[in-house]
């Protein structure tokens, strides 16, 4: 086989979300984006709730494991909006998504209330871009509720136009996630409610996510879950030359590489796709048809 499973610790090949348990290294998992923001970097930011629910009903019907709910865009040089206003785009669908869909549902925020009011209204996992850098009380809020985690390898905070070169940029993400897993630990959170993304598009040149891209295998070095989230991002319309709503294949591309370098759950906006890109690479490389 091409895929070569993590040496995990018995108590890190699965983590409960909801009444879901993701069994790492059996399958690549899907998460399906939901954007609530109007100015979304990938052209799919949705601001009516019905949209918006509609649009994750499709995605369950698809096959996406997992619907991942955002208020804030993250598109380079984007505005901050306030505490309030993202909880007035994200409370609505979570409590309709809550009711209407079987699947569970991660907030994707940085913000502390907005984290609290999406658990209490029942998202079951926190997706922070900063991992735990602008934010360190979320990893007591995980902590507390007993859920899932995803902490990102950002340096948006050091390269804000993407335009620092780093010495090398897989010990630059490894020394970043690496900081954040131990605040994890360090908090309360359970080392299986602990996932990793290597920030590709956030605070990387083109070049450094292009060579990211290409060494993802050597982040199975921290024993954690690897979560991809190269939908539709920058680096794949460059090499294409064409806007990110027309990168569904580049994406479908990066992917198939991420499977093959070993990583456990994609974040991408195209579902029905994906999941067929992961079905015929689960089967080759993992093994699991």
């Amino acid at each position: 086989m091409l895929y070569h499973s993590r040496n995990k610790e018995p108590n890190l090949t699965f983590t409960h979300c909801g009444k879901f348990t993701f069994r790492w290294g059996e399958r690549t998992y899907i998460m399906g984006i939901i954007n609530v923001s109007p100015d979304s970097f990938s052209g799919d930011g949705i601001n009516n709730t019905e949209a918006a629910l509609a649009q994750a009903k499709r995605m369950a019907s698809e096959g996406a494991d997992i619907i991942d709910i955002g208020g804030e865009s993250t598109r380079p040089q984007s505005m901050p909006i306030s505490v309030n206003e993202e909880l007035h785009r994200v409370i609505p669908l979570l409590e309709r998504l809550r009711t209407e869909i079987e699947l569970p549902i991660s907030i994707d925020t940085y913000k502390l209330k907005v984290a609290q009011q999406a658990l209490e209204t029942g998202a079951n996992m926190i997706n922070d871009i900063w991992g735990l850098k602008h934010e360190p009380l979320l990893a007591e809020l995980a902590a507390k509720k007993g859920v899932p985690i995803i902490l990102m390898s950002n340096q948006r905070d050091i390269s804000p136009k993407h335009d620092i070169i780093f010495p090398d940029i897989i010990s630059t993400v490894l020394s970043s996630l690496t900081q954040s897993i131990e605040k994890a630990l360090k908090a309360g959170i359970l080392p299986e409610n602990i996932i990793i993304d290597p920030g590709i598009g956030f605070g990387k040149t083109q070049e450094q996510n292009i060579e990211l891209m290409g060494r993802l295998d050597e982040l199975q070095v921290l024993r954690k879950p690897i979560l991809l989230a190269s939908s539709r991002k920058s680096m794949i319309s460059s090499i294409l030359n064409l806007p990110s709503e027309q990168c569904m294949e580049g994406t479908l591309a990066t992917t198939t590489i991420g499977i093959v370098s070993g990583i456990d759950m994609i974040r991408v906006h195209d579902i029905k796709e994906s999941f067929r890109v992961c079905r015929i690479s689960d089967a080759i490389i993992r093994g699991h048809s």
